[in-house]
């Protein structure tokens, strides 16, 4: 155990606990059918929704760093996906980005051993959300997912008024759980948003990997999955 000193884990939700790729995959393969997406041209499912999760992992990064706004963000993934692949924007089917967004916070796929790795952290620790996620979709998948219980704070950007890596939603999260930098680590995915945010306020993090991608020589801590946590708390 090498985090005796630490009372409060704060967790990134989406890419972290709640699965969302796979989610995002199972939503627009109903999309694809529902909307006849290959009558517009598009044959292959697949290739809609790897260009999709390129699009929509970058809009998402300059969503963290305030480059552009949440309407901004919604209005550009799914319309500029369209059109890269071909269709015509006159015939992009608007609703589309709606019914994504009803649909996917539904889902309630999570990473691998999420639920017995958060049950034992919870009888040890105080479990808390740092989310940039938007706040609507945020609770549906709390909820649905079953996830509430496990923590005793959901911060969500929205609600603040700045995203992570801004060290004021670090700040406000620390003040609502009363706990300090030194007894708090942040556990997330994007290296940006909540890795650097926490490091750069001063707090510990650890870098949830589970594609193995290259870690920067400045970040001490990394699992590639979520049972590593099990060895380290």
């Amino acid at each position: 155990m090498q985090h005796q000193n630490k009372k409060h884990i704060f967790f990134d939700l989406d890419h972290t606990i709640w699965d969302f790729d796979r989610n995002a995959e199972e939503t627009l393969n109903e999309l694809y059918h529902i909307h006849k997406l290959e009558e517009l041209g598009l044959k292959s499912c697949a290739d809609f929704i790897t260009r999709y999760t390129e699009n929509n992992h970058q809009l998402w990064a300059d969503y963290h760093l305030g480059k552009i706004t949440k309407d901004f963000l919604r209005a550009e993934r799914f319309s500029k996906t369209f059109i890269q692949l071909g269709v015509h924007p006159d015939v992009v089917p608007h609703q589309f980005e709606d019914d994504y967004v009803n649909i996917s916070p539904t889902k309630t796929n999570l990473f691998e051993d999420a639920e017995n790795v958060l049950s034992y952290l919870k009888e040890k620790y105080t479990l808390h959300i740092i989310s940039n996620g938007f706040k609507e979709t945020t609770l549906t998948k709390m909820d649905l997912s079953k996830l509430n219980p496990y923590f005793q704070h959901v911060i969500i950007s929205e609600d603040v008024g700045v995203n992570k890596p801004n060290p004021i939603i670090f700040e406000y999260a620390l003040d609502k759980a009363k706990a300090s930098k030194q007894e708090s680590i942040m556990i997330g995915d994007s290296l940006e948003a909540d890795i650097y945010g926490a490091l750069h306020f001063g707090m510990d993090a650890i870098f949830f990997n589970p594609t193995e991608k290259e870690k920067p020589a400045d970040v001490d801590k990394q699992i590639t999955a979520l049972k590593e946590l099990l060895l380290l708390f």
